[in-house]
């Protein structure tokens, strides 16, 4: 019944939601190139607020905890599962104060209006995960970024989305190499409960009521970290992700 319930809300909201990211591509574009870094950043903070109030229209509602232990300054690497592209806009508004920069696969980077611009001119470094050389390249790029400017690094280990929620072993690659560019930084783990619900009937229509969770855990120095302590990460943010059975 909730699949036949969500064809009209879903194509309601494809709507509202392709308006929005076609209407703040221009936005973005006069505020990266007439105003620059400041205005841009400000741009896509608003996009993705005004992201996840078009997926209120699905009745997905979003709740964070443990907020006071993001520091207040960075550099930082935020370390996340990934369930869904419905992970990033939470992320990129709660922690707008931070500068979020992710790491993106290089598709991403053309075709989707406002998204592709943004990685493109905003920080984020967009990797072939199919060039080792490349991608780890990037990812030094995005950590001397983050560790010269004192903003923050958002990466999902795992490589690909969990399609039903449970957690994929990490890749820690590029996560080394952002704690060994960005020694200085504070390590955020992040985990990430239900995003996956928004597609769990596939691509269309959407899921109904999804409530997104994102559990913050305490910082972790980059400086010093071992392999062990990466897997101890891996294990504090497994910790708090709720299996699907």
């Amino acid at each position: 019944m909730e699949r036949i319930i969500s064809y009209p809300i879903s194509a309601l909201y494809m709507v509202i939601f392709g308006l929005t990211l076609v209407i703040f591509h221009p936005i973005q574009w006069i505020c990266f190139n007439v105003f620059g870094y400041q205005a841009h950043k400000q741009s896509v903070s608003v996009l993705n607020l005004c992201l996840m109030r078009c997926t209120h229209i699905l009745g997905t509602r979003y709740k964070f905890y443990n907020t006071e232990l993001l520091p207040a300054t960075g550099p930082t690497i935020v370390v996340a599962n990934h369930q869904s592209m419905y992970d990033i806009p939470p992320i990129i508004w709660k922690l707008r104060r931070l500068h979020p920069k992710f790491v993106s696969k290089k598709e991403l980077g053309r075709g989707l209006p406002s998204v592709s611009y943004n990685l493109r001119h905003g920080g984020s470094v967009l990797i072939d995960r199919k060039d080792r050389k490349q991608s780890l390249g990037a990812i030094k790029e995005l950590g001397d970024y983050i560790e010269r400017t004192g903003r923050c690094a958002v990466i999902f280990p795992e490589g690909t989305r969990s399609r039903d929620g449970n957690p994929k072993a990490f890749r820690m690659v590029g996560l080394k190499m952002l704690t060994r560019s960005a020694p200085s930084a504070q390590i955020i783990p992040v985990s990430i409960n239900n995003s996956w619900k928004i597609l769990r009937f596939g691509k269309f229509p959407y899921g109904l009521g999804a409530r997104l969770e994102f559990t913050i855990h305490p910082p972790v120095p980059a400086a010093g970290c071992t392999d062990k302590t990466l897997e101890e990460i891996e294990a504090t943010i497994g910790s708090a992700i709720k299996v699907s059975k």
